[in-house]
């Protein structure tokens, strides 16, 4: 059965999405995400926890039933082999991570992209869920079903920041993340040290994509910070982290009744 890549189809007709960031692999959180309604698809964090393969089907089948799409944030090191079972277990989007240069993405596309005369690419047929476990499809609506699926590059490296325009230049790169963090340990900085530089480094990558064509992807922990971003141009935005909003809960309201405690 061929299912709607749920970012592909908002990303040609032009419209905005928005996401949010899920830590576990309890597809629980997802019904109650789906449930919702509100967002247009989620990314599992990957390159922050463990997990089995086949609890990557079970976070896509759940989106599936929500009409969600779904989007993976990987590791460098194995992400070939990592974007290719989360793409067979039905996830629609990637997001790679830690690519220093044009090189780099150029070959990471290669690895997710169908192989075909000319293409480049790497990834076969494999009898996996996304084509019914056996061949249930044809192998060219396999083809375009690997074409539609949307690859994100984090541009958080200094090399990565300087080589963009090569980058947003490659095809097969549909969007672009700025990573304040990773660019800041690569020019041996404190991010709270050098906001105004990061600031700076973030809105060249987004101004670039969008003048290459490639659409930037902020990730924002509240509605507030959005203004800022919709003037530049940006349409699509990762609204909150699982983890990031846990962990506030748990320091605010610990905090107020650590300091009950102490007057009981």
């Amino acid at each position: 059965m061929m299912r709607e890549n749920k970012l592909r189809a908002l990303l040609n007709a032009g419209k905005p999405s928005i996401s949010t960031r899920m830590w576990s692999t309890w597809p629980g959180y997802l019904e109650s995400l789906g449930n919702i309604g509100t967002f247009d698809y989620f990314e599992f964090v990957a390159e922050y926890v463990p997990f089995a393969q086949e609890e990557l089907a079970n976070l896509a089948r759940t989106a599936e039933l929500y009409g969600m799409g779904s989007m993976i944030k990987v590791d460098f090191m194995n992400r070939g082999y990592v974007a290719q079972r989360a793409v067979a277990a039905g996830f629609q989007s990637v997001l790679f991570s830690d690519h220093h240069t044009a090189d780099e993405v150029r070959e990471t596309v290669n690895m997710v992209r169908p192989e075909g005369p000319g293409s480049g690419g790497h990834f076969g047929y494999p009898n996996a869920r996304f084509i019914g476990m056996q061949s249930h499809i044809p192998c060219m609506s396999h083809v375009q079903r690997l074409k539609d699926v949307v690859l994100c590059f984090m541009i958080e490296k200094q090399s990565a920041v300087e080589q963009v325009e090569e980058i947003c230049g490659i095809d097969g790169v549909d969007m672009v993340t700025f990573g304040a963090n990773d660019y800041c340990i690569t020019r041996g900085w404190n991010p709270a040290d050098h906001r105004d530089a990061w600031r700076e480094a973030e809105r060249h990558v987004f101004e670039t994509a969008l003048r290459m064509g490639v659409q930037p992807r902020a990730h924002i922990d509240s509605m507030e910070e959005m203004p800022y971003y919709l003037n530049m141009g940006v349409r699509h935005f990762c609204v909150g982290d699982q983890m990031k909003v846990l962990k506030n809960f748990w320091t605010e309201q610990g905090s107020r009744f650590s300091a009950l405690r102490d007057t009981l």
